[in-house]
């Protein structure tokens, strides 16, 4: 018993592991979003950092349509990045788990 303990505890740590290198790894993920008409482009990472935003020139002269544009933009790039960092991290953790009865969180 205390060798299966022993063994489900590495199994974790290297689950662990594998996670946060995971994580490391979405940060070079760059998903590149844009609005319906082309206006506004962003790139963003699977963790979800922003890294960078295109504007057409011509919405800086409509504050309200610009701010809809990226409003609307960012939103579709966040629920992107999302989707693929929950969809690796969520694999990762699912490889890495023991099998403890009852516990099977992953279905």
């Amino acid at each position: 018993m205390f060798g299966d303990m022993m063994g489900m505890m590495n199994k974790l740590k290297e689950a662990q592991k594998k996670v946060e290198e995971t994580k490391e790894r979405l940060n070079h993920v760059v998903i590149d979003e844009a609005s319906s008409n082309g206006e506004v482009k962003i790139s963003i990472t699977a963790n979800r950092t922003i890294k960078s935003i295109d504007l057409n020139e011509a919405l800086l002269e409509d504050k309200e349509m610009l701010e809809d544009y990226l409003i609307l933009t960012i939103n579709k790039a966040i629920e992107r990045a999302t989707a693929i960092n929950e969809a690796e991290l969520a694999a990762v953790a699912k490889e890495g788990m023991p099998n403890i009865p009852g516990m099977d969180m992953f279905k």
